[in-house]
């Protein structure tokens, strides 16, 4: 598969996973009885079993009966869930979410999710019990802007690391040789300068080579690298040529920072909030370059969902395009009578109504109507068609454009089908 294949699968994913999120968040119980499990996994499935054993006995003692009751029917579900799990959980680990939520009139109804390996690795064990889910970690895995080299250095040391997603990880690290501005007495000034130049020198190559053996062998999955350091430093280390050519061309800034430890690594990030937004909207500007000069001046482009849905079922879509905000729902009316299928894109909160055929004018009951999240709907038709997915930013506007003015769904064309 290739790279972008790939993307578009991660895309697909995190778009399901958000769609979900959103449901539990709206969710609430009337006490604290809505039972959130983060399990990594590296986790055996017996220990999560025997915590959540551990946690139904030490329900008994809460004093609320309904909260208490609500408690331990959710550890009962999720313990329920557990028993299709080998020893370990999937690749990333998975989240389990069970609890007696509100649905309206004083009622209430249980609702169990299981949401298996998730974009990032769920990086440790939390059991927690609220009157909400808890959805905050999820959310800074969804909020993943890629893989990222770091290097933080100044003549003294340098540290270099991976920001992927929101987690900064480390990696390498080095102190250098290079003797303080003060030359030891019997040296000359000219022969001390040469000496310490050369120091400098030998340290950037070292960093360099750090920087190398982390970062070239993920090159082709680099969103880009990040360097800091004080003034002239980084722009000494930069100039000079040190990192791989390719590596080079990655670089998208650099910034000051105040440290060159693990800590500097974390200034860089911070530092380099706007950088990382923009390096992450412009794969999204340029796919809609491609579309708008497309729309504009050739045959390659189409837009629509009912459009874009008929290059789709023709294989004639190279990549589908949708709104990262999109959430509506496709309802598909068949005629009993002449087997005509109309298609109707709603917001995802309207009511199915009764319809009336396109062709023959027969009514069709609601009753009889097919119901999908129109973005599933699509991307099943792309995905058999060998067709990637981009999902599109609204941060910027030509991505507002594709929600406002196009419906969130467009397409750029292989060949041109006159549809």
């Amino acid at each position: 598969m290739s790279s972008e294949g790939a993307e578009g699968q991660t895309d697909r994913k995190k778009y399901e996973f958000r769609k979900v999120i959103e449901d539990l968040k709206n969710y609430e119980g009337s006490g604290t009885q809505l039972v959130t499990i983060y399990v990594p996994d590296d986790r055996q499935i017996s220990d999560v079993v025997a915590h959540v054993t551990q946690e139904h006995s030490e329900a008994s003692n809460i004093k609320s009966k309904q909260t208490r009751t609500n408690v331990q029917d959710a550890l009962t579900s999720i313990k329920d869930r557990l028993k299709y799990y080998d020893t370990y959980p999937p690749d990333n680990g998975m989240v389990l979410f069970s609890g007696a939520v509100d649905s309206g009139g004083g009622r209430t109804e249980m609702v169990t999710q299981v949401l298996e390996g998730p974009p990032q690795p769920v990086e440790s064990f939390r059991y927690h019990c609220d009157s909400d889910f808890l959805t905050e970690p999820l959310d800074n895995m969804l909020a993943d802007q890629g893989l990222y080299g770091l290097v933080v250095l100044d003549r003294r040391e340098a540290n270099v690391g991976w920001l992927k997603g929101k987690r900064i990880e480390p990696v390498k690290s080095a102190s250098s040789l290079v003797p303080g501005k003060q030359r030891k007495g019997g040296q000359s000034a000219q022969r001390f300068a040469r000496l310490r130049l050369e120091a400098i020198d030998n340290f950037y190559q070292e960093v360099a080579g750090m920087a190398n053996d982390l970062f070239v062998p993920e090159r082709h999955e680099i969103e880009g690298i990040l360097v800091g350091g004080p003034s002239p430093t980084k722009e000494e280390f930069l100039d000079g040529d040190y990192l791989h050519h390719e590596l080079q061309d990655s670089v998208i800034g650099k910034f000051d920072v105040s440290y060159t430890d693990e800590s500097g690594l974390r200034e860089l990030v911070d530092n380099a909030q706007d950088a990382l937004a923009d390096a992450e909207v412009m794969k999204d500007k340029r796919q809609m370059e491609t579309f708008f000069e497309e729309l504009n001046a050739g045959e390659l482009a189409t837009y629509g969902f009912e459009q874009t849905r008929r290059n789709l079922v023709m294989g004639s879509v190279e990549r589908l395009l949708i709104s990262e905000d999109l959430r509506k729902d496709v309802i598909s009316y068949e005629c009993p009578d002449c087997g005509t299928t109309d298609r109707e894109v709603v917001d995802r909160r309207k009511s199915t109504t009764d319809h009336t055929c396109s062709e023959c004018g027969t009514e069709v009951d609601a009753d009889d109507a097919e119901r999908e999240d129109a973005i599933e709907h699509l991307i099943e038709i792309a995905e058999q068609r060998g067709t990637e997915t981009k999902f599109i930013s609204t941060d910027f506007e030509k991505g507002e454009q594709l929600y406002d003015a196009f419906g969130g769904f467009a397409g750029i064309l292989r060949y041109s089908t006159g549809v």
